[in-house]
């Protein structure tokens, strides 16, 4: 399929306003169960690095660490876009808590 010139003036210039995103926003995000929730991985942690020999470890708790690039150029908006798929996908709220880092990187 051809395109006429101005066709793809048009297409040229919405790439070039999707581009125009400066600031970028590193959210390092962790997520843990709560500390009303028994953790059985972390007993089970525990339990092993006792075997090990290393008896002054007397509490592991297990949760994840994950990094997003969010391509925003407000940091409030990177905040509140990071709190969100937070709720939405990477923490159950009734078991887990999470914490949210931002670091600016561009």
């Amino acid at each position: 399929m051809k395109r006429s010139g101005n066709e793809r003036g048009v297409f040229f210039t919405i790439l070039k306003r999707k581009k125009k995103i400066i600031m970028a926003y590193k959210a390092k995000i962790r997520v843990t169960l709560r500390q009303s929730i028994l953790d059985v991985q972390g007993k089970a942690v525990q339990h092993a690095l006792e075997n090990l020999g290393y008896v002054s470890v007397d509490k592991a708790r297990i949760g994840k660490y994950i990094e997003v690039r969010i391509n925003e150029d407000d940091g409030a908006q990177a905040e509140r876009i990071s709190d969100e798929i937070c709720r939405k996908l990477l923490a159950n709220p009734v078991m887990e808590d999470y914490s949210v880092e931002l670091e600016k990187i561009n």
